[in-house]
């Protein structure tokens, strides 16, 4: 692990700050459902998220953009929390906000949008009261991960394609892209997809024997497609961390995309279990 200065203390999550995760998970669902990507409601619930960074003292903005789409150019937004620290590199930690259209009038996404979206206001908030910090951070909110009918060039992914381009264009230099989604799910078991950056995936597993929590994760041999792979496609360094296992018993998947994606299948122990991941990475990064 790389020695970390006196004047720089390791970043911790703690039970508190998970609880704190799981409430605002709560409070974003039940204020912000629907929130269909490049809808009214999306816009409602970026809204939100600015307001509540806001509260928390951060620097962000919401970034409005449209993108083309299967049934014309839409309006969408990202929303974007910046802390700067002693260096010109970057950390970029992601969510999406959007939910997945055509399940239900009030269909929550209560994991898939949710949980990492709650969990990333509760990290901002740490981040942004912590002491000195080795790199800048970006906190991104993205709107249109979802696709309308099937993914392709223009259906999905919209909110991260984005900022890529917008990273890309300015020339940030970049350490690492760590994204987190679906990661409130009782039964927790990250799952690392093959289409991740290597040395991201083991200092995960590192992170994750550290913190005690190696039996919550594992690589997973397949692709999943998500927001991470507009930066890799770009060559950014960038790691996904998210439970393709969302279901009714182990290995299933059945509650992803359906109404059975609800708050009370969450916990604020999963909660935990991520963030402190994602902060001792964060450490030996």
């Amino acid at each position: 692990m790389p020695e970390v200065q006196s004047d720089r203390a390791p970043l911790t999550f703690t039970a508190t700050q998970a609880t704190n995760a799981l409430m605002h998970v709560a409070s974003f669902v039940n204020d912000c459902t629907p929130r269909d990507g490049g809808t009214a409601g999306s816009e409602k619930a970026a809204i939100w998220l600015h307001k509540r960074l806001s509260e928390q003292g951060l620097d962000v903005k919401i970034d409005r953009f449209s993108d083309l789409t299967p049934q014309g150019s839409r309006p969408f937004a990202n929303v974007l929390a910046t802390i700067l620290g002693d260096s010109d590199e970057w950390i970029v930690l992601l969510s999406h906000f959007d939910t997945m259209r055509g399940i239900a009038a009030d269909f929550q996404g209560a994991n898939d949008g949710g949980s990492s979206t709650g969990l990333l206001l509760e990290l901002a908030a740490a981040l942004h009261a912590a002491g000195p910090k080795k790199y800048n951070f970006l906190c991104a909110f993205l709107d249109g991960e979802e696709c309308m009918f099937a993914y392709s060039d223009r259906d999905g992914f919209h909110g991260s394609k984005h900022l890529a381009r917008q990273l890309e264009a300015t020339r940030t230099k970049i350490k690492a892209v760590i994204l987190m989604d679906m990661v409130g799910d009782r039964d927790l078991k990250i799952t690392l997809p093959r289409n991740s950056s290597a040395d991201l995936r083991v200092l995960a597993l590192e992170a994750a024997e550290t913190t005690g929590d190696r039996n919550k994760i594992t690589l997973f041999d397949g692709i999943i497609y998500d927001d991470h792979q507009a930066f890799l496609d770009l060559g950014y360094p960038a790691v996904n961390l998210i439970d393709f296992y969302y279901g009714s018993r182990p290995g299933e998947n059945d509650y992803w995309h359906t109404t059975k994606d609800s708050l009370d299948k969450l916990s604020a122990d999963s909660l935990l279990t991520t963030g402190r991941l994602v902060f001792e990475m964060l450490n030996r990064l």
